[in-house]
């Protein structure tokens, strides 16, 4: 490290976007998002998505979905892990809707390149996320 200057680890952006996550900070998470993000997301699926959110207008859709689907959304990462070019993800999620309430693990895949985020993954349960890079060969 060059003094002064500090470089991020993919990491350090994954943590950084949960935080922006966290506060609801739409603008924070693009700030770490590169412009052509694929995003998928169990709330996507909840509402009806096929597909996963792609890009920063994408993104802001999620943030939408999230805000009319969830009363209540606590994610709460506990382990970060490097795979390869992949950051795997385990902890818990407490959401709280009209009609229902959720809590239990979770896990997320993300990928950063150059500094931003192309590509997450929220999977239904840690052990999902897991078996998931399990296939990929990942693991």
């Amino acid at each position: 490290m060059v003094t002064g200057l500090a470089i991020a680890t993919d990491i350090d952006v994954v943590k950084a976007t949960f935080a922006a996550f966290a506060a609801r900070d739409l603008d924070a998470v693009l700030a770490h998002a590169d412009p052509d993000i694929e995003f998928w997301a169990v709330t996507g699926e909840r509402v009806g998505r096929n597909d996963p959110y792609r890009g920063h207008a994408g993104l802001g859709e999620y943030f939408r979905d999230v805000a009319n689907m969830w009363e209540e959304l606590r994610l709460t990462p506990r382990e970060f892990r490097a795979v390869g070019d992949l950051v795997l993800v385990t902890g818990k999620v407490s959401a709280r809707s009209r009609s229902r309430t959720i809590t239990g693990s979770t896990g997320w895949v993300w990928r950063v390149r150059e500094g931003k985020v192309v590509y997450g993954r929220v999977y239904a349960s840690a052990a999902d996320a897991i078996a998931a890079l399990e296939e990929d060969g990942e693991l």
